[in-house]
């Protein structure tokens, strides 16, 4: 990256530094239970709700308890259950109509971080009906109240429940984009988690390991503060200490709920000091070839902290302390923190390659990744279009298909 550009993008990240205490960030109200949904909309007089969901969420019957307890109290609930992994402008169209048709008041996102994420798109094309969704892409697009949100995950990994992010795949052009304004931020977040106890030990894995990523890279960037600093530390404390446990023993409730926590602290911590370059070369993936975010971004972790070297050595040291790493200097500490999280990642099966990326797509995928990273994201290093592209290649493997699981 040339010298000019350097200047620019630390200049504008320490402005945003500097702005932080002065934006309106604010943490979801959090309740434990699904139940507690009835009576909470009964306060505020909404007799008519959007469910936004997947099949696959539905399908396993997590959705029903809702459901039945909306009927019971006389709450319309319209569902809209087509979402798809890494979710497109049409599902969010689709479910905005629904939204009108149904004369809906509030919306709740229930799964993983794609239906969340649709459904605050969903409220930001309520709010804006004439403005299409790419031409709020960036930050600070959506300004005017969104229809009450809720977000119920079903995974303890995106933080989509507590983040001001929604992260969209235009339907034509497969570029996938986020959406960064704090209208976006779910009113309420419920952390149950009995609805992540049939996640499968693959998922369980690729999304704490998501919570994973969103702390580290939230701790190292030059953008944090005392408060995400400490969100960002503990995340990493109760993910080290309850994720192989939750996958290796799903019915384990303890540690599905501290990793329902620590997705939870991590989303806080991203949400104000925001992520780097793994989720921008994640996102490019997800876009490109719909590669789950989750999966995507646990096998571009250790190779990303391995490129910033020193320039995060001391950061990564201080989350090796939290873990109780050991090392005679920072360098050591640092070390044996990404050795610990490749140890992890080889005894929940992640692979170190992502399977079909194209040799020829590199440049636009990287491209992608530029544009979304530089100026915004405070990384410890920074890295044009062509510096990213050599992660491509690090995490390239053409012997098989890509895996699309959500």
């Amino acid at each position: 990256m040339n010298l000019a550009k350097r200047i620019y993008c630390r200049v504008f990240q320490k402005a945003f530094r500097i702005a932080i205490p002065f934006l309106p960030y604010r943490k979801p109200e959090i309740l434990n239970g699904i139940s507690e949904l009835p009576s909470l909309f009964k306060s505020k007089g909404i007799k008519r709700v959007l469910l936004v969901t997947d099949k696959g969420i539905r399908g396993m019957g997590l959705t029903k308890k809702l459901e039945e307890l909306m009927e019971e109290n006389g709450i319309s609930l319209a569902i809209y259950d087509s979402t798809v992994a890494n979710p497109t402008t049409d599902n969010v169209e689709e479910a905005r109509r629904l939204f009108l048709s149904s004369s809906s008041e509030a919306i709740i996102g229930f799964g993983g971080g794609s239906s969340i994420d649709a459904a605050k798109a969903v409220g930001a094309r309520v709010a804006y009906p004439k403005k299409p969704l790419e031409k709020m892409e960036g930050i600070l697009k959506v300004l005017r109240k969104i229809p009450l949100l809720i977000a119920i995950p079903t995974t303890a990994g995106t933080g989509s429940e507590t983040t001001l992010a929604s992260v969209i795949v235009d339907s034509k052009t497969r570029h996938k984009y986020p959406i960064n304004s704090f209208p976006l931020i779910p009113r309420y977040a419920v952390l149950d988690p009995e609805v992540t106890k049939s996640l499968p030990p693959s998922l369980t894995a690729s999304t704490g390991l998501d919570a994973l990523t969103h702390a580290v890279e939230a701790y190292i960037g030059g953008s944090t503060t005392k408060e995400t600093r400490e969100n960002a530390k503990e995340a990493v404390r109760l993910i080290f200490s309850s994720l192989q446990t939750a996958y290796h023993d799903g019915s384990n409730m303890g540690a599905r709920k501290n990793m329902l926590h620590a997705a939870f602290l991590a989303g806080a911590a991203f949400t104000v000091s925001y992520v780097g370059y793994v989720h921008a070369v994640a996102h490019s993936l997800g876009g490109k070839y719909n590669v789950p975010h989750g999966l995507a971004n646990a096998i571009l972790l250790p190779y990303v902290l391995e490129k910033y070297g020193k320039s995060a050595e001391r950061k990564l040291a201080e989350l090796a302390d939290v873990i109780g790493l050991k090392g005679k200097d920072n360098e050591e500490k640092a070390s044996a923190f990404i050795e610990a999280i490749k140890a992890m990642e080889r005894d929940m099966k992640i692979p170190e390659k992502i399977q079909g990326i194209r040799k020829e797509d590199i440049p636009e995928l990287s491209a992608y990744a530029a544009k979304e990273a530089n100026p915004l994201y405070p990384v410890p290093m920074l890295m044009n279009a062509n510096e990213l592209g050599e992660f491509y290649y690090d995490v390239l493997d053409e012997k098989a298909k890509i895996a699309t699981t959500a």
